[in-house]
């Protein structure tokens, strides 16, 4: 038996949750999330718990037993509290504005890049323009665009430019040393 997907989920206060066939429907005051959970697992709503089950102990279902807990646990969340991510921009002359739906970013590039924010998602920027926030309910998607965004210029191994998440650390390689 699985730890976590044995865990029931707890609903809190105004939070609605609805169940369609393999749809579960939760709906919050930051928004609303949909998600179609796989066929070997159960879900059901009893109170204030979501309780989820799997039909039976073959191997894939027992893979998708805790996951189906675990995304249904961020779905409840998401609509809650919502969720965040930030991301800093380090170097000389780089530089984000927030543009209506898109970023558009001086990262050193000839040009500048935009980058259109997926619907759900948003973004507010700093005084300095150094430091990206995103916000969001959907916590799939604001890993995935906090990803894209880092991939436009990941961060240099030698100096540190480029795009990193908030708090994270670098371990700087040393440069070449001249001869003697």
């Amino acid at each position: 038996m699985s730890r976590i997907g044995k865990k029931p989920v707890e609903i809190p206060s105004g939070v609605d949750v609805k169940l369609l066939d393999n749809t579960i429907k939760v709906k919050g005051p930051k928004g609303e999330l949909q998600w179609s959970f796989p066929a070997g697992t159960t879900v059901s709503v009893k109170g204030k718990e979501i309780i989820v089950e799997r039909a039976d102990d073959q191997k894939k279902n027992r893979a998708l037993h805790g996951l189906t807990r675990s995304l249904i646990s961020n779905m409840v969340s998401g609509v809650a509290q919502g969720y965040q991510r930030v991301l800093d921009i380090v170097g000389v002359g780089y530089r984000a504005q927030v543009q209506g739906r898109k970023i558009v970013l001086s990262l050193g590039y000839s040009h500048a890049v935009e980058y259109n924010l997926p619907e759900g998602i948003n973004a507010a920027m700093d005084q300095k323009q150094t430091q990206i926030t995103l916000t969001g309910v959907d916590k799939q998607v604001i890993g995935q665009v906090a990803a894209n965004l880092k991939a436009l210029r990941s961060p240099d191994v030698y100096k540190g430019k480029g795009l990193r998440y908030g708090g994270e650390r670098l371990k700087l390689k040393v440069g070449k040393t001249g001869k003697k």
